[in-house]
């Protein structure tokens, strides 16, 4: 993971450029306790948006590999029969 460290200026210029949306949520106290051991009061936004990105990369990629091995499932016969026959002419051809 890649941190930057910015002054204050340079923070507020790139912030300029990025669009944001306040949003109001509400959150178990258990989850804001878990929350204040880990970021102080000023970082809890920028924390969340992290937190959620990655949550839903992984979301993402665990619905890939489960979409990867329902595919594989489904061709699974036909690639069977095609190893099959491929190994026939295989063995034909070192058998000349």
């Amino acid at each position: 993971m890649l941190f930057l460290i910015l002054t204050r200026d340079a923070y507020n210029e790139i912030m300029k450029k990025v669009t944001h949306k306040r949003l109001n949520i509400t959150l178990p106290e258990s989850t804001v306790t878990l929350l204040e051991t880990v970021v102080n009061k000023g970082e809890r936004s920028n924390f969340i948006n992290v937190a959620i990105k990655t949550y839903v990369k992984q979301v993402k990629q665990e619905s890939l590999r489960e979409r990867l091995k329902e595919g594989a499932v489904v061709r699974s016969k036909r690639d069977l029969e095609l190893a099959d026959e491929w190994f026939n002419i295989e063995e034909e051809l070192w058998q000349k």
